[in-house]
């Protein structure tokens, strides 16, 4: 199963036929997915299951149905065993950005991370879970795909939020700030986080 957020309501794609006794289930081949997006973004269901005998191809046929963009970002985890985050429209979020044309996905990752937080010395250390979520721009929704990867740094630095991106503060949080801070997150990085397993 995938999940796809619209907002921060979740949109499961799925090849398990059992998922028919859910309320909120689509063959979709049966359903018009914008309307079923629309519905999903004003709150009309609190989620939806969308079904294909095959899910990588139910998911190719959902990824025509938008314009795609591919980003990248990081957990980023320091000596102290903090984990590195951005504030961003009065929200908790993960450092992360576009992927430019030509460049690999690991190195769009580490980029965008020292790019929004100024941290420096970033090294890979496995990828983590993929995130998608669903945004309106200029009257067109777009599917965001966000490949996400654990990085450990020995930074000690100043931080440097990139207010021409509209982050407004940079912080290394600790276990407890975290759960604090996923209060006031989006979906996609609180599955990320517990994806990544170091809360």
């Amino acid at each position: 199963m995938l999940t796809v957020f619209i907002n921060n309501t979740p949109l499961y794609l799925t090849d398990d036929i059992e998922y028919t006794s859910k309320p909120n289930f689509f063959y979709f081949d049966e359903v018009d997915i914008h309307i079923l997006i629309e519905k999903l973004e004003n709150d009309e269901l609190e989620d939806a299951y969308l079904y294909g005998t095959n899910i990588e191809l139910l998911f190719k046929k959902f990824k025509r149905k938008f314009k795609n963009i591919s980003a990248a970002g990081g957990v980023v985890k320091n000596s102290n065993e903090e984990i590195l985050f951005i504030y961003r429209n009065d929200v908790w979020d993960l450092p992360k950005g576009k992927i430019e044309k030509g460049e690999e996905i690991k190195e769009a990752a580490v980029r965008e991370v020292q790019e929004e937080t100024g941290v420096q010395h970033l090294n890979i250390i496995k990828s983590l879970e993929i995130t998608y979520h669903i945004y309106t721009y200029r009257e067109k929704k777009i599917l965001k795909i966000t490949y996400w990867f654990l990085m450990i740094t020995d930074f000690t630095g100043e931080l440097q939020p990139q207010f021409e991106e509209g982050i407004t503060k940079v912080a290394w949080l600790n276990q407890q700030q975290i759960q604090y801070a996923m209060e006031n997150t989006y979906a996609n990085i609180e599955l990320c986080i517990k994806g990544s397993r170091l809360i």
